[in-house]
């Protein structure tokens, strides 16, 4: 059994697929024995991440970058820790705090290299935050709304994804994340 105690997860969906997501590592996250909280970004504004063991931030990427939503509550925390002199020069982490990182992405021109960006974004937010990146996640996703853009991409057919098998991963990977730290 895990040592960890809560999770806070955060995601930003459009389309339903990162919240796909979102919901697999909560499963994965609470069949370790986790007490698990899920919240969107506008209910997250006043959640203190440092109340966690774990907290977990999902994103699709827009435009190699993460959602509006996320990009301004991460940058609103970085400043309310910086206020709180929570910030440090070299990052220092803080014993006990975790963070784990996914990005969804269609990738229909240059694959991966399109999500890279925003999962780095979102990573260097809880890198100053001083918690330990646990996790860093990329998830293939169709792309809603352009069929073309889930079946020409430089990725091939990627319509119906996430998969179940794929969330599935997701779980297992979520508990095994869990159980490790």
């Amino acid at each position: 059994m895990t040592s960890l105690k809560s999770a806070l997860i955060i995601y930003y969906s459009i389309t339903g697929n990162t919240q796909n997501v979102a919901y697999a590592v909560k499963e994965g996250l609470e069949n370790s024995g986790l007490k698990v909280d899920l919240k969107k970004p506008q209910e997250a504004a006043s959640i203190d991440f440092f109340d966690y063991d774990l907290v977990c931030i999902g994103s699709p990427s827009i435009e190699w970058q993460p959602a509006r939503p996320i990009a301004d509550l991460l940058k609103s925390k970085l400043n309310f820790y910086k206020n709180q002199g929570k910030i440090k020069p070299s990052a220092p982490k803080v014993k006990g705090k975790s963070a784990l990182i996914f990005c969804t992405y269609s990738g229909p021109h240059t694959g991966m290299d399109e999500a890279t960006p925003a999962g780095k974004t979102m990573r260097q937010y809880f890198e100053h935050f001083g918690f330990n990146v646990v996790g860093e996640w990329y998830v293939l996703s169709e792309f809603h709304g352009r069929e073309d853009l889930s079946t020409q991409g430089r990725l091939g057919d990627i319509r119906g994804k996430p998969t179940s098998e794929d969330l599935a991963k997701i779980k297992k990977h979520a508990e095994e994340i869990a159980n490790s730290i």
